[in-house]
């Protein structure tokens, strides 16, 4: 056969150290062959030297309209209380689509450069920003559409029953290009009629539902329960996903098996947005600081689907932040100190495999006919790639090139 692409001597995600090295080859877009040695001619060759390939890094949750604002935002000074909503709330005035445009497309060009192939962003709306993020995010779904799979969930961070005109606004939003509905209760007078309403606006668009929730140092008054019974009542498991729950941090070993039991049952899958949840996390005290993170592998041993996200970069959430899913993902087996080489993959399949099962991605991976989204990173192996957090060396969509990145050059007197 010939081919357009050629990657030659790799080695995949499941690959055994004593087995040969694999030759991809990619035909219009897709993986067409996967062998040793692959024979035929190919329009184009790149040599991967051993280095491990895969399927492109999926960020199931990150905000890509309130990326980039630390420089018109006011810096917290204090520990206690932390006004992050707050910060971003007295700012939201100022936001105008192309302004949003600029900053999320730095942001995203960004995520691309370190090997995102398909992303779930979650864009607010309510009466102070109206529909500019979302507005001004939805022009990237085709402006980096030759980089990235792009969908936006809409969302209500400052409350839905207790804010008037976001509700309208939710609905508006469904009905010009947001894909997935979300919620963030926690800012919400009434946390289980936001719930509630959030799952109505789902049957009526059929659409996926991803949820803030569960945010804080006690595991009392768990709305995820909630969550799971809604998820059974109108049969849309598989299709439910929670964000942050470090509630659940809060908990025993053994009643957190509870709760991770209940979401596996219910096809509740769980994202941990790990640099927010420390950075925002125990503040209610100044000594043995909890770390607020969920220990996703222990969730993921229940049969719970597990993602990590960028959550929020370079706003009063999250001061910090480039992109880089791999980053997030070593941070979070550091945190909950998830140390062994199956623990570590079991991590890695949270910003790919696992990841693209809950967006609903039933085409992703590398095997023939699945698209060319791939990504060879400066490395041999997963483990190894996240336990040193290697650097993307080049990324394809479709089988089209997107990222070059020099491996380093050490140069010796």
């Amino acid at each position: 056969m010939d081919f357009d692409l050629v990657l030659r001597d790799v080695r995949l995600p499941d690959s055994k150290p004593d087995q040969p090295t694999t030759d991809i080859g990619v035909k219009d877009g897709r993986i067409a062959g996967l062998a040793p040695k692959l024979g035929g001619s190919a329009k184009n060759e790149v040599q991967g030297r051993g280095r491990l390939v895969c399927a492109g890094f999926v960020d199931t949750h990150i905000h890509l309209d309130k990326s980039c604002i630390l420089a018109r935002c006011e810096c917290e000074t204090k520990r206690f209380p932390h006004l992050a909503m707050e910060r971003v709330s007295a700012v939201k005035h100022t936001f105008t689509v192309e302004d949003v445009t600029e900053r999320a497309a730095g942001t995203i060009e960004k995520c691309i450069s370190h090997g995102c192939t398909r992303m779930r962003t979650h864009v607010e709306v309510d009466p102070k920003v109206g529909l500019r993020g979302l507005e001004g995010v939805k022009v990237l779904i085709d402006r980096y559409s030759w980089a990235i799979d792009l969908e936006i969930c809409v969302m209500p961070q400052e409350g839905l029953t207790n804010n008037p005109g976001t509700d309208e606004l939710m609905v508006a939003a469904l009905k010009n290009g947001a894909t997935v509905v979300g919620a963030a209760p926690n800012y919400d007078t009434d946390r289980a009629a936001q719930i509630r309403r959030v799952f109505e606006m789902a049957r009526e668009f059929d659409v996926d539902v991803d949820m803030h929730l569960d945010s804080g140092a006690s595991a009392e008054e768990l709305d995820t329960l909630l969550v799971c019974e809604l998820t059974e009542k109108y049969g849309w498991g598989g299709r439910v996903a929670i964000g942050h729950v470090s509630k659940l941090a809060s908990m025993p070993q053994a009643d957190m098996d509870k709760v991770a039991r209940r979401l596996a049952d219910a096809g509740v899958a769980l994202t941990v947005l790990t640099a927010t949840d420390l950075y925002l996390g125990g503040r209610h005290t100044d000594h043995n600081v909890p770390r607020n993170v969920v220990d996703l592998g222990r969730l993921a041993e229940q049969g719970v689907t597990c993602s990590i996200g960028s959550n929020n970069i370079l706003n009063p959430f999250t001061p910090f932040g480039d992109g880089q899913l791999l980053r997030q993902a070593n941070m979070q087996a550091i945190v909950t100190q998830r140390g062994s080489d199956a623990d570590v993959l079991a991590t890695w399949e949270m910003t790919t495999t696992a990841a693209a099962r809950l967006m609903r991605k039933t085409d992703y991976g590398i095997a023939v006919g699945a698209p060319a989204d791939l990504v060879m990173l400066d490395a041999p192996d997963p483990v190894t790639a996240l336990r040193t957090v290697a650097p993307v060396l080049a990324a394809y969509k479709r089988g089209r090139r997107t990222v070059t990145r020099e491996p380093v050059h050490l140069h010796r007197p």
